[in-house]
């Protein structure tokens, strides 16, 4: 019976061969791994990096604890109470002062001026207003200044809600507990515990002083 040879060198240098596969192997799985921890250290950098340019917070605003703020926002010089989440597409002005646990929706607009109590809810595109005369310029021509107009301020009391789409006229209260409805335009004083709504808003009806309806 023949036994087939068998050369020693060749079968070394195959498990030479081998082992330089293996080798090259575990490298590049060494490589990928680096690789992808640098990918996903970028891509977080790049995320903070992004959340930054999108917010646009001036280091004069007061934030409390645990308030949420989406992107594309505009914050000055106001002061937001703990746990008050503030939506997309907003801008909240220089002397604001909003309470704790609120809800500023998206696309509304708080000008300096007003003052926001704990638990109010603001809808959609709700708009303040701090002027009952604006103007672009003087009676000279120029742009006006902070000192060519007077400020009129706003409250809003206790877990108001005010609805989307509505207009706030400057120097009124709105009374505690008290809602809005959806596109009203508020010219004067609304009572604590009612609800209001139209162009101009008026009473509805009261609400219950007891419960949380």
């Amino acid at each position: 019976m023949l036994v087939p040879y068998c050369d020693p060198t060749a079968k070394l240098g195959a498990m030479r061969e081998a082992l330089k596969a293996a080798a090259l192997n575990v490298s590049h799985r060494g490589i990928r791994a680096k690789l992808k921890h640098v990918m996903q250290k970028t891509s977080h950098k790049t995320r903070a990096r992004d959340r930054r340019r999108f917010q646009k917070i001036a280091p004069d605003v007061k934030l409390g604890a645990n308030v949420q703020i989406h992107d594309f926002v505009n914050l000055y010089g106001c002061d937001i109470g703990d746990n008050t989440k503030v939506g997309p597409f907003v801008e909240i002005q220089k002397g604001v002062s909003i309470g704790r646990n609120c809800k500023i929706s998206s696309h509304s607009f708080i000008c300096e001026g007003v003052r926001i109590a704990d638990e109010v809810f603001v809808g959609h595109h709700v708009v303040f207003i701090n002027d009952r005369y604006p103007r672009a310029t003087t009676e000279q021509g120029r742009l006006q200044r902070d000192s060519d107009w007077r400020l009129i301020l706003t409250s809003v009391g206790r877990a108001a809600s005010i609805g989307s789409g509505a207009v706030i006229l400057c120097g009124i209260e709105i009374g505690e507990r008290s809602m809005i409805g959806a596109g009203s335009v508020v010219v004067k004083d609304v009572p604590p515990y009612t609800i209001v709504a139209g162009n101009p808003a008026r009473v509805l009806r009261r609400l219950p002083r007891t419960g949380r309806k």
